[in-house]
């Protein structure tokens, strides 16, 4: 299995399990299964059971994220079950993408809010797993066939349904054709695609889902849209539609940028990867072109 993507699968089905426990549930002791009601944890114990550093831990007392309920005689944070039971909770929404300042609203909120909230997240992360796992499935059959193991076919309709997983490039081409079908990069990209099959379009769209987690990461981090790595990942992104597509000058990336915030329609998708997404690659894109002075 390739390590990228058996990395995504994982770490969806592992956020979907700690989205099916409740906020009320205890922790128990591996050895018995008794409640830890009198286990008391240091900081530096909790840091190193849970792979929080003991700044952040610091960090989250600070802001009220995460007050410790109990001080030791010598005045040092003391952690209770219920405080570790919080730090799951408030791993699970980061791991969700919810701004840190947003998190304590989220755990403070009626338990009916945070539920629906959280069905309202598993169900956007079922949909995320299921499509890595059809991305997984359609590079192994590549690798089946780089193998020789299988051969390569010429797609159908309903396998390039299948290869976009719900956005259907025949849906725009009428569209396509009337806004671009006289120009070289239109031609170009109709007699490559022509081309492809099945394990051609799981390439591309790995190669996207590649291009997507790296704008997310940055994202996630606070890099700014205009920061030389987000500036980086929008020059790959160039290249990706250089090969699989046409060749995009500067200024055909720039009107692309454009058009993925101003029709809502390449908006929704992209920022199915993340709420956000199509401006934040939108505005790398456009700084990088005109970095390009074209």
């Amino acid at each position: 299995m390739p390590p990228v993507c058996h990395r995504v699968v994982c770490h969806l089905h592992s956020t979907l399990l700690h989205l099916t426990l409740t906020r009320r549930e205890g922790l128990r002791c591996p050895s018995g299964g008794t409640t830890l009601e009198a286990k008391r944890w240091t900081v530096g114990e909790v840091a190193a059971l849970t792979g929080v550093s003991v700044r952040t831990l610091h960090h989250y007392d600070e802001i009220g994220l995460l007050r410790p309920a109990e001080r030791s005689g010598g005045n040092y944070r003391l952690y209770t079950p219920g405080d570790l039971a919080r730090l799951r909770r408030v791993l699970t929404w980061r791991a969700l993408g919810v701004p840190l300042s947003e998190v304590a609203g989220v755990l403070d909120a009626p338990p009916d809010l945070e539920r629906e909230a959280l069905r309202a997240h598993a169900a956007r992360l079922r949909d995320d797993l299921r499509r890595a796992e059809h991305t997984l499935r359609e590079v192994q059959a590549r690798l089946d066939a780089l193998n020789g193991r299988a051969e390569e076919t010429i797609m159908n309709n309903e396998d390039v349904k299948a290869a976009f997983d719900g956005f259907d490039p025949a849906q725009y081409e009428a569209e396509a054709r009337e806004r671009w079908g006289d120009t070289d990069a239109y031609r170009q990209s109709a007699a490559r695609t022509a081309r492809y099959g099945a394990e051609d379009w799981a390439r591309v769209r790995a190669e996207m889902d590649g291009l997507t987690a790296e704008y997310v990461a940055l994202m996630e981090a606070g890099v700014p849209a205009t920061d030389g790595r987000a500036l980086a990942v929008a020059a790959r992104h160039r290249a990706h539609i250089s090969g699989a597509y046409y060749e995009a000058s500067p200024a055909m990336m720039r009107g692309l940028a454009q058009m993925w915030v101003a029709d809502e329609r390449f908006t929704r998708n992209i920022d199915r990867a993340r709420p956000g997404l199509a401006a934040y690659q939108s505005a790398a894109v456009t700084a990088w072109a005109d970095a390009q002075g074209d």
